[in-house]
């Protein structure tokens, strides 16, 4: 018997600007759905999430939710007028009892209700729009980059709670490792085509590569039938007095049919030149230590950078790895101990914060107005790598088109703004080349086509990043902040540290504490159980109890020997609910005892 989808797309059309986003677009999506939604950065996968959401009409097409069924979505930029703390916005869907929920998903995600909602950053909003949709568990969760502005322990966190949901969820996420590890299923979109593949993301590179193998031995196909019917209507015309018009239409709509074939967008034209060289010792740091107040963020910490180094920093938000990198710049002077760095430095950045970029702005005067690109008494070019070129030219490099030239940097995407800090970044020269944050929002071609460029270049990288596929195709070297001013030098990349250190999962938090002095207050005997667990570990009896009971009735119900051949509808239904409370009470027991466990220590 089929199971009744969650979500039902039927028709779909959408056009934006005079350009079709969809068109006759029908989608599918079933109960325990785990989808991959990717696409190239532009391609509307945004845009067909909304649409998902009812956030944006279609133009033509029907979307039909089942009665019962809820869809939620994560928003990117949540609106929050009318809530005084980021717990008010997350806890204004729920009923007073299921408030702990928001603690949990706080705790995990590691965002402070209390804090206002006028003094929230936009990272921290986006934890609370992320908390708010866990903690009100729809049956089919939209989530929109999640990842961003997760540290990689949350990111773990939120990776093992969509891991143990049994909710349908569509993602759209840069972070390789966390669609890899929680999607089935794959929804591509490519040039207003939604293509579905029953398999996972990690089998989507190779179903991309084959899709464009054939459609590319399908255009050579059609290209020399074309050529072929060319010939016979030129060389016919000497050979007869009347041409078989047939044969003549038939080009015609040859030809017409390769004009209305939509061409793969290119890969952006990126290179970096990586200018003179630098010393062979870049930065040396012997015994430094920083402080904010009283937070540490380093205390004897030693290292050496060499020529061609690729170091990573990684831990939680708010360790300080932005401030040791700016300790290793010069940009700030170490509490203690020395910094040297190497002759003929030459510093590119990328900002996490995209701060280089004036929203205001016309893409074409974020290029022609960088006084580091602007070329003498032209207008209209920029100057990258110490070569002039046209600025429409050059933004067609970075797959950018001709009427976005003069659009304000505050219409484009995530994706598209990273885009357009590195065609400023890569156009000046360097040997020394800080990234923090750089595959925020960049599609998978994308970040291929950086984790290529950063492999040739000749000079030396300082990357943060909590995208752990990134860090394992790019590291040579990771430095790990675990708070409390430890700063730990490992070699290789993610994986490389994970091997060395143990993984992060399943750590307790008092062990990142291990070496800080304790005060009186935290020396006091503590409970094993936070609030929110000690809340869970009381409701649980209950819950148990009325699992068993409905499990009990539905049972009773299914004695009867006649019910399937009378109501055969009834008895599928009592199925399924019996099994998905049997389900339910396992994990409610498994839950109980583990909490129990917990209490006792």
């Amino acid at each position: 018997m089929s199971t009744i989808p969650l979500l039902q797309m039927s028709g779909i059309s959408l056009t934006f600007g005079g350009n079709p986003v969809f068109s006759e677009l029908d989608l599918v999506v079933q109960p325990g759905d785990r989808v991959a939604l990717v696409g190239r950065n532009g391609s509307g996968k945004s845009t067909l999430m909304k649409v998902m959401a009812s956030l944006v009409e279609p133009d033509e097409g029907t979307i039909v939710v089942p009665p019962g069924k809820s869809v939620g979505y994560m928003e990117q930029d949540p609106t929050m007028e009318g809530f005084a703390t980021l717990g008010d916005y997350a806890t204004s869907a729920l009923e007073p009892g299921e408030l702990y929920k928001v603690e949990r998903a706080g705790e995990g995600l590691k965002f402070d209700p209390a804090r206002a909602v006028e003094t929230a950053s936009g990272g921290e909003r986006r934890r609370a729009a992320l908390a708010k949709l866990m903690a009100e568990a729809p049956d089919l969760m939209l989530l929109d980059e999640p990842t961003n502005h997760l540290d990689i322990e949350a990111i773990a966190w939120l990776e093992r709670e969509m891991g143990a949901t049994r909710a349908g969820y569509v993602l759209i996420s840069h972070d390789r490792a966390f669609l890899r590890a929680l999607t089935r299923a794959t929804l591509w979109i490519d040039r207003g085509q939604v293509r579905r593949q029953e398999k996972g993301f990690e089998a989507f590179e190779a179903w991309r590569d084959q899709v464009w193998e054939e459609e590319d031995m399908q255009r050579h196909k059609l290209n020399r039938l074309i050529k072929s019917e060319a010939r016979w209507a030129v060389e016919g015309i000497s050979a007869r007095r009347k041409r078989n018009q047939g044969r003549v239409r038939a080009l015609q709509n040859l030809r017409a049919e390769r004009a209305s074939q939509i061409k793969r967008q290119g890969t952006a034209d990126f290179a970096l030149d990586s200018g003179p060289k630098s010393g062979r010792k870049v930065i040396e740091v012997e015994g430094i230590a920083k402080s904010y107040g009283e937070k540490q963020i380093a205390r004897d910490f030693d290292l050496k950078v060499q020529r061609g180094d690729r170091i990573a920093f990684v831990g939680p938000n708010g360790v300080g790895k932005t401030t040791l990198l700016k300790v290793l710049l010069g940009q700030e002077p170490p509490d203690e101990g020395t910094v040297k760095q190497g002759t003929n430095l030459e510093i590119a950045v990328f900002d996490q914060a995209r701060a280089q970029l004036d929203p205001d702005m016309s893409l074409w005067d974020s290029l022609t107005g960088d006084p580091d690109m602007r070329v003498s008494g032209k207008a209209d070019q920029v100057m990258v790598r110490g070569t002039p070129k046209h600025v429409v030219g050059y933004l067609k490099d970075f797959l950018f088109d001709e009427r976005q030239a003069r659009a304000p940097v505050r219409s484009l995407s995530g994706g598209e703004k990273a885009r357009l800090l590195l065609a400023k970044l890569m156009a000046q020269s360097s040997n020394l080349l800080v990234l923090d944050e750089p595959t925020n929002d960049l599609d998978v071609e994308t970040l291929d086509l950086l984790q290529e460029l950063l492999d040739d270049y000749d000079g030396t990288v300082l990357l943060v990043s909590h995208d752990r596929d990134f860090l394992d195709r790019v590291a040579t070297t990771t430095i790990a902040m675990e708070g409390n001013g430890r700063a730990t030098v490992y070699a290789g990349g993610w994986s490389d540290y994970i091997a060395q250190r143990g993984p992060l999962e399943g750590e307790k938090p008092a062990k990142s504490k291990a070496n800080k002095p304790k005060t009186k207050q935290e020396a006091k005997p503590k409970s094993g159980l936070s609030y929110t667990e000690k809340h869970r570990l009381e409701k649980l009896p209950a819950e148990i109890e009325r699992l068993e009971a409905e499990i009990a009735k539905l049972e009773e119900l299914m004695a009867d020997p006649e019910l399937f051949t009378r109501e055969p509808v009834k008895f599928q239904k009592a199925t399924d609910a019996l099994v998905q409370r049997q389900e339910k009470l396992a994990a409610a027991e498994e839950e109980w005892l583990e909490l129990e466990e917990k209490a006792e220590t």
